[in-house]
């Protein structure tokens, strides 16, 4: 078993990687780190420094991961220390907008891009990119957070398009969007004062809540948006 894990310094990431280990026998995972290198370390890990944003970075990790069984995106950003999300169409900022998009969208087209050899096979293989409920257009009721929201909605049709040609050339793989919910990580540390204890997770359960839903799906639900639940979730 072979995994690349996007984001693997971060909370959820280091997570899914306790839990892979775990999980699978024989499992090498491979894992991404942006500046600061990971202290967690084990024979069965290997660590890349990378700006999965930037094209030249993913172009050369592919380069030096094998075959995969599973790629995982768990990359993102909601906030910067001078920027909150938007309340109001008038907070707009064309430059954080474009942020969000670097951040929140761009890394898995580059990934499917580059990765798409990397899970051809003849055995079932999963990509999967986080994504968030708040880029569900038939499910905003309430609006705000334009960025997020934009950035999130290009993600989720990155991975409907992406699934649709997928069909044909890479049968077997399932390609999917995973609302995490609500977790305990840097990213919304601002925005946990009114979330109700039973719906702030911890990085273990939403990683648990992942590797239970790819155990349910098979190629023919390539193409959907699930939560933590294992509930889809309208686009």
């Amino acid at each position: 078993m072979k995994i690349l894990i996007i984001g693997g310094s971060g909370g959820i990431g280091q997570a899914l990687i306790e839990h892979c280990l775990s999980a699978y026998d024989d499992v090498t995972i491979y894992a991404t780190y942006h500046s600061t290198p990971p202290a967690v370390q084990n024979e069965h890990i290997v660590w890349f420094k990378t700006d999965v944003s930037a094209e030249q970075d993913v172009m050369a990790l592919a380069q030096h991961v094998p075959h995969l069984n599973m790629l995982i995106n768990t990359v993102g950003a909601l906030h910067q220390p001078d920027k909150r999300p938007e309340k109001s169409i008038n907070e707009f900022d064309p430059v954080f907008f474009q942020n969000n998009l670097n951040a929140n969208a761009l890394p898995t087209l580059l990934l499917s891009k580059h990765f798409a050899n990397h899970l051809k096979g003849k055995h079932q293989t999963y990509f999967v990119a986080f994504s968030a409920r708040i880029g569900s257009i038939e499910d905003n009721r309430i609006g705000g957070w334009i960025s997020y929201r934009c950035s999130k909605a290009a993600l989720n049709m990155a991975i409907k398009t992406i699934s649709i040609e997928w069909k044909i050339k890479q049968p077997r793989c399932c390609i999917i969007a995973f609302h995490p919910g609500t977790t305990d990580t840097q990213l919304s540390k601002p925005f946990q004062k009114n979330v109700p204890t039973d719906k702030l997770f911890t990085p273990d359960y939403v990683a648990q809540c992942l590797l239970n839903v790819l155990t349910k799906i098979t190629p023919a639900e390539t193409g959907k948006f699930y939560s933590y639940s294992g509930d889809e979730i309208p686009w």
